[in-house]
């Protein structure tokens, strides 16, 4: 291809043929022609970034690896602009560009942008402006790459969070229907039996009284040892049958209870009677138990709801600080419990509101917490405490893990730069932590020494006008 041809193919290229002619003639006349064939690797993440590629034909991808296998983030096609950009910071590419299929291009050498910057104006601003667009691009796909890892990490906690109620549901549900069984065929025993007034009456105080006390679920092992020993004995000595032993012993009723109405009650109807009183109140347990377990799954709903701000508006609104941080632990303590941590929240009732995207800052409280319990040690401990501050709320994270070597600690905030094995870590978490919290107008710092690392977020506190403050 000749020169003229060249310049030719630039002024008709989609991105750089509105600059002024000459500028492309330099353009051509600095550039280097290359034909690739499809599937060649162009440029890799270990490799420096040194040229700018004008695609005059083809196509481009890059394909990135964020610790879940390698994704395509961006491509180009002819008509379009690629690798370094004058003054742009990479000194390397995010990841790996190969060809998907022939491609030719014209590769322009970094040493040119001196002399570019100061005669070709135009087409210079034309660079910028695919630099600022490009890294806005890389950084929606990387905030979304983070947020997916981070909902995957949390949807594995919620799992295990809701899978134990879940359980309990099916399973005192399913020992319900035996047990209601079991009472509708005692009571129909019961009413065949004739019972006189007084003996109706004895029956029904203890069954009263064994909805009243409750049950003895919170016996130690030994007392409920001794409690088996003695209500076993009193039924043998009774000649009741051993099988009703295991309700009589979860119920809240004494040898005593049970003389009382051996004496009100003969022994054919006593039998039926004790297996009424019985099943009636593991009934009352197991339904019992099937609330408990539903509540549970529904504050963990509700926390869910709360940490996602599903059904909320894309607009600033005031932000619960303290709420934020309860519904963020409910996402993670399963993993804190798994490794034994202890993870204690301090937040004031009246603590003042922030204004601001509830689901971004929660992100940054998830992202912060996560850390310091991957940071903290085998039954270690994390602090997470938030309090107003002069005309902020401060919001600190602090472990008790091994710190942060003092050479990396003005790194950590730095895109794809991780202190974590390979593999187990992106180096996207604490960049997107800084971009939203300064997104709120704050500011996050860091503090680190062996046995303590302190994560520091402060953001302005909300004022309401007429108030004298949030």
């Amino acid at each position: 291809m000749t020169h003229a041809d060249l310049v030719e193919r630039l002024v008709a290229h989609r991105t750089v043929g509105s600059a002024p002619r000459e500028q492309l003639e330099w353009l051509a006349s600095c550039g280097t022609l290359r034909r690739v064939p499809a599937g060649e690797v162009v440029a890799t993440k270990t490799t420096p970034m040194v040229e700018l590629y004008v695609v005059l034909s083809g196509h481009l991808a890059i394909r990135v690896d964020r610790g879940t296998g390698a994704r395509k983030v961006m491509e180009w096609h002819g008509g379009d602009v690629s690798g370094l950009l004058p003054y742009s910071r990479l000194t390397a590419p995010p990841g790996t560009t190969t060809t998907e299929e022939p491609t030719e291009y014209l590769a322009v050498h970094k040493d040119c942008f001196p002399e570019m910057i100061g005669r070709c104006h135009e087409l210079t601003a034309i660079f910028v402006h695919i630099m600022l667009d490009r890294a806005r691009r890389f950084t929606k796909s990387d905030f979304q790459d983070e947020k997916m890892r981070s909902l995957g990490r949390l949807a594995a906690g919620l799992a295990h969070e809701l899978n134990n109620p879940a359980s309990a549901v099916a399973r005192s549900a399913k020992e319900l229907a035996a047990r209601l069984f079991e009472v509708e065929a005692s009571a129909l025993a019961l009413g065949s039996m004739r019972l006189t007034a007084e003996q109706l009456t004895a029956i029904a105080q203890l069954r009263a009284q064994c909805s009243v006390t409750g049950s003895h679920s919170s016996l130690t092992p030994l007392e409920r040892a001794d409690r088996d020993e003695a209500v076993g004995e009193w039924l043998s000595e009774h000649g009741l049958p051993e099988d009703i032993a295991e309700a009589l012993v979860e119920s809240p009723l004494t040898v005593e209870n049970l003389d009382a109405l051996a004496s009100a009650v003969d022994s054919e109807p006593l039998e039926f009677a004790l297996r009424s009183i019985g099943a009636g109140h593991r009934a009352r347990r197991l339904a019992a138990e099937v609330e408990t377990a539903a509540e549970r799954v529904h504050s963990l709903v509700a926390a869910i709801k709360g940490f996602t701000y599903m059904d909320q508006t894309g607009t600033r609104k005031p932000v619960v600080i303290g709420q934020g941080l309860a519904d963020t632990m409910t996402m993670l303590g399963a993993k804190a419990r798994a490794k034994s941590v202890t993870v204690t929240v301090q937040a004031a009732a009246d603590l003042p509101t922030v204004e601001g995207f509830g689901g971004e800052l929660n992100q940054v409280w998830a992202n912060l917490i996560d850390n310091a319990i991957d940071a903290a040690p085998a039954s270690g401990a994390v602090e997470v405490d938030a309090a107003a501050q002069d005309s902020s709320v401060v919001v600190r994270v602090i472990d008790n893990g091994g710190g942060i070597p003092e050479e990396q600690v003005e790194r950590i905030f730095e895109p794809f730069f991780t202190t974590k094995p390979q593999g187990q870590g992106t180096g996207l978490g604490l960049d997107i932590v800084r971009r939203l919290v300064r997104e709120h107008n704050g500011q996050i710092e860091v503090d680190s020494r062996p046995g303590r690392t302190e994560f520091r977020v402060t953001l302005p506190r909300q004022y309401q006008e007429g108030a004298g403050g949030a």
